[in-house]
């Protein structure tokens, strides 16, 4: 649900924007279900060390139906923005929750060979996503690629509830309320400011809750975000390394098919397919990873894996720049996907390894939390540049947003040719200048791999408390 949430949108927004309007808020789509997602990250971590994953994996679930449901009723941009958010508030639960537990299920290096399970159903997903956007945006409605998520949803949950069975400790917990609500708010006040919104306030304000919020942390009893994790090297390069990573992907898989459609008069299904391709090398990349851990290491794999992001990022800028094909974005966004599959694998497995079961939920949730920051951060910023640059031009003298609509739905053919021309070019202006943005977010990715920290391969002595059920248990004497 996640992979094909993420493609499938991307591939229909263009589209919805003909249809619904609201063309200088188009970021705002994505921005909204990024910064509900990211928000709840942390909480949901905590809530799942605190009362299990399953219980928690459930309520995120029904929440991300019910958003999408929404989202497929909506009937102007706003709307779908706020429907949006909804459904990023049990985003910020699903994708946390299952590398969780699936740390808890499985050791290192069986982790590794699940973690490349994982990246090929994401690819799969990914990969017909974009493809099935562009037909269900062709043939039924932009509506359907919300609908599509109902019967995943109801069939995941289904086997959860089946096939999971937790013990959990049976103590009195308290969850850090006032934590979660300064930071809650110090992430509202960054996202939004960073997006254009009363900057000079709102920026400021966020500093001020940061700083309450880890004083608040330092002080409670059980803290929504342990500080003394990110003491260690691992978890604060991990998380540096996410939120540079997660721009520069939210970013490719946001804007791309907006520059395909918009300036290379794709369809809906040409567009999802410039970056399908990174949903096809993620998964080999990663499963390949997973196998090569005990060789050669996690820190070799996270470097090598950030210096392919950062090749494809350079690649797609230079070339947008200079009037890229729809086959050179395929293949630039082929080689990112390989070095996120390289890198991503390693990358979250030693985190998980570097801390104790009660500590794995929080852990794993923060990479997901930094990446959602990165991400959200970075296209509110890039939408803002792409409005500049929208407004500054064609677009401003002769229509606005309404004229920018056109060119993006299947009345493009009937906008005259001079007026084509002219967005066209000041589209592929402020799309060239975000792709920058985005090279730049990989190249740093890049150069932070090199403090990764040497993590070792083998499987620390920790306890599990998640197990399958007892009719597809392990044999006797196996620790899982």
């Amino acid at each position: 649900m996640a992979a094909m949430e993420m493609t499938v949108v991307s591939t229909a927004m263009p589209t919805v924007v003909a249809e619904l309007g609201g063309a200088l808020h188009y970021a705002w789509v994505f921005t909204a279900y990024m910064l509900t997602s990211t928000v709840t990250v942390p909480i949901y971590g905590k809530l799942a060390d605190l009362h299990g994953r399953k219980p928690v994996m459930l309520i995120a679930m029904a929440l991300f139906l019910f958003g999408s449901m929404a989202s497929g009723q909506a009937r102007t941009m706003g709307q779908l923005i706020v429907f949006r958010g909804i459904q990023g508030i049990g985003a910020g639960g699903m994708q946390p929750m299952a590398l969780t537990i699936v740390g808890d299920i499985f050791k290192i290096e069986e982790r590794a060979k699940m973690q490349g399970v994982f990246g090929a159903v994401w690819g799969i997903a990914g990969l017909v996503g974009p493809l099935l956007g562009g037909v269900i945006v062709a043939t039924l409605s932009w509506r359907w690629v919300f609908y599509v998520n109902v019967p995943f949803g109801v069939v995941s949950a289904a086997v959860l509830t089946f096939s999971l069975v937790e013990d959990i400790e049976k103590r009195k917990h308290g969850l850090d309320v006032a934590g979660a609500l300064l930071l809650a708010g110090a992430v509202v006040a960054l996202l939004l400011g960073a997006d254009g919104e009363l900057p000079w306030v709102l920026l400021p304000t966020s500093a001020v809750l940061t700083a309450a919020f880890l004083y608040v942390e330092k002080r409670a009893k059980e803290p929504l975000l342990p500080l003394q994790l990110f003491a260690q090297r691992i978890l604060a390069t991990s998380s540096a390394l996410s939120a540079l990573a997660g721009g520069a992907m939210v970013g490719l898989v946001t804007f791309v098919p907006l520059y395909a459609q918009g300036v290379l008069g794709a369809t809906p299904t040409q567009a999802g397919t410039t970056i399908a391709t990174m949903a096809v090398t993620w998964p080999i990349a990663s499963a390949i990873s997973g196998r090569l851990i005990a060789r050669v290491g996690f820190r070799n794999l996270v470097r090598l894996g950030f210096a392919f992001t950062a090749g494809g990022a350079l690649w797609l800028a230079l070339a947008m720049g200079s009037g890229a094909s729809a086959m050179t974005l395929r293949v630039a966004a082929a080689l990112f996907g390989i070095g996120m599959g390289l890198a991503n694998t390693p990358l979250v497995i030693a985190v998980q390894s570097s801390v104790t079961f009660s500590q794995r939920g929080v852990a794993t949730a923060s990479t997901m939390f930094f990446r959602n920051i990165g991400g959200t951060v970075a296209v509110g910023g890039m939408g803002v540049v792409l409005a500049h640059a929208l407004l500054a031009g064609a677009a401003r003298e002769a229509g606005g947003a309404a004229l920018v609509a056109r060119i993006l739905g299947p009345d493009r053919r009937n906008v005259e040719p001079h007026l084509l021309a002219s967005i066209s070019g000041d589209l592929a202006v402020g799309l060239g200048a975000v792709m920058w943005i985005v090279a730049g977010l990989a190249c740093g990715a890049a150069l932070v791999a090199w403090l990764f920290p040497h993590v070792p391969t083998t499987t620390p002595a920790v306890a599990t408390t998640t197990r399958l059920p007892a009719e597809t248990e392990r044999i006797p004497g196996d620790p899982l």
